[in-house]
């Protein structure tokens, strides 16, 4: 088969006419979804600290409660891509709403510290069901390349929306109690379930399972991220480096699997674009740099500086005003340039920021860490809409549910990874400060490949893939 076309998006966007009201119910689900999702990342950040001293933990603990959603997220998106494609995504972002309403009412209503975290990677399972089914209709509702672009750019406003309301939620709702920053999300799955009605039956693509590849990836991730957070904890031993062993010989063992593998659930082929291999690399860094971030820098606020939680949530409200407008603006730049200007930019931006706040961090002040968030922010939010649609215009429509679940298991490992490492590095001896110099040195590194690997992303032409 030969290379799929990667330069995807012709010169404007028309706006979505009301001559399209099912899609444009279904892209108000998708993003509702997509809001949901990244809500129950940023409001918890808020709340460690207030979950730490009920529930006990230290920071390891704290770690788990962010890992252990974004674990389960990570291993599962590539099962939950081939669920999509197999039961229709209709059925599969319905199932995935379902289980995550049922999560998120044992999160609020968890007795101990272990109870949450198994709740938590419930909901990341969850979550896992629904991005890729989320991708995937947007897909089917908006098979034009222009109009699917413009789609996608406020499909990732929900995110931004959920980044712009979920520290300053979570700080107000921590104020009366931590529980309810997972309470809140009842209400959200209670309208997604009702507007799922109104959406169009999705096709379904029966393919068996590739059981063998998903205990392997569930071993591999399991196995790292607890190598990394308990050697963070309690330094590298026998027990940490036995993990990190296993969960090599487990990413082996996984594309050993997919190389041989009959039905695999993450096709070697897709590798073959160099579009899709770049813009996996820019996922990963962009989660780096922004769970990382998100995360070390609400322990500093709270736990270093001693800021209440309501003060930490205002930090981080006008880096996320700015990035509604970044998401906004995103679209009509790729249109007009390319994919390549808005992504490199927007990677770049995020470096300078956290470049900016390594140099600041020691004068421990909340106005500036503010200030530079805003480039984190803004800087993600250009970059990441002119990603996801290089991904989806990459593989043909069939693959289109396969090919998100590869790039969000790509974005979650890299946001799973960085609080494994970034917790560990504020834990260290040498201090919380060195310890936040330290992540925020490796995040812009990572950031600032990523933007060099985007600048071979090649310039849309007129034979778009569609």
């Amino acid at each position: 088969m030969p290379e799929p076309d990667t330069t995807m998006i012709p010169p404007a966007a028309p706006a979505i006419t009301e001559e399209q009201p099912q899609a444009r119910t279904t892209l108000l689900l998708c993003s509702l979804g997509f809001f949901l999702i990244t809500l129950d990342i940023l409001i918890v950040n808020v709340s460690l600290t207030r979950i730490r001293n009920e529930l006990g933990g230290g920071t390891s603990g704290q770690q788990w409660v962010i890992d252990g959603y974004t674990l389960a997220f990570a291993s599962l998106l590539l099962f939950a891509g081939n669920l999509s494609d197999r039961i229709g995504a209709k059925r599969a972002f319905g199932s995935g709403i379902a289980l995550f309403l049922l999560a998120s009412i044992a999160c609020a209503a968890a007795p101990t510290l272990g109870i949450l975290i198994a709740s938590r990677a419930v909901q990341g399972a969850a979550a896992a069901i629904m991005l890729p089914a989320s991708m995937a209709l947007i897909r089917e509702a908006f098979p034009d390349a222009r109009r699917r672009t413009h789609a996608l750019g406020i499909w990732a406003v929900g995110g931004a929306v959920a980044g712009a309301v979920g520290p300053l939620l979570g700080g107000l709702l921590t104020t009366w109690d931590w529980r309810l920053v997972f309470a809140i999300n009842l209400p959200v799955c209670i309208a997604m379930l009702a507007l799922l009605t109104k959406v169009a039956r999705s096709p379904m693509r029966p393919t068996p399972f590739d059981w063998a590849g998903q205990i392997a990836s569930v071993i591999a991730l399991t196995a790292l991220i607890y190598g990394l957070i308990t050697g963070g904890a309690h330094g590298f031993g026998p027990e940490p480096v036995i993990a990190l062993a296993i969960g090599a010989a487990g990413i082996a063992a996984f594309l050993l699997i997919q190389a041989r593998g009959r039905h695999p659930m993450m096709p070697l082929e897709l590798f073959s674009s160099v579009g899709i291999r770049i813009s996996l690399a820019a996922g990963f860094a962009f989660m780096v740099g922004n769970f990382g971030s998100v995360f070390t820098v609400s322990l500093f606020l709270q736990q270093h500086l001693g800021l209440t939680p309501l003060l930490a949530g205002l930090v981080f409200l006008p880096a996320a005003a700015f990035s509604i407008t970044g998401n906004i603006v995103s679209g009509r730049f790729a249109n007009r340039f390319g994919p390549r200007m808005p992504i490199v930019l927007g990677l770049t931006t995020m470096a300078a920021g956290l470049g900016a706040m390594l140099l600041t961090a020691p004068l421990g002040s909340p106005p500036l860490v503010g200030a530079f968030l805003i480039l984190t922010g803004l800087g993600g939010s250009t970059a990441m809409p002119p990603v996801t649609s290089v991904i989806l215009a990459s593989v043909p429509s069939e693959r289109a549910g396969t090919a998100s679940a590869v790039f969000n298991t790509f974005r979650q490992v890299g946001g799973a990874v960085a609080i494994a490492v970034f917790g560990s590095l504020v834990a260290s001896p040498a201090g919380f400060v060195p310890g936040m110099q330290a992540s925020f040195a490796i995040a812009a590194s990572v950031l600032g490949l990523a933007a060099l690997a985007a600048m071979f992303i090649h310039t849309p032409d007129k034979h778009a893939h569609r």
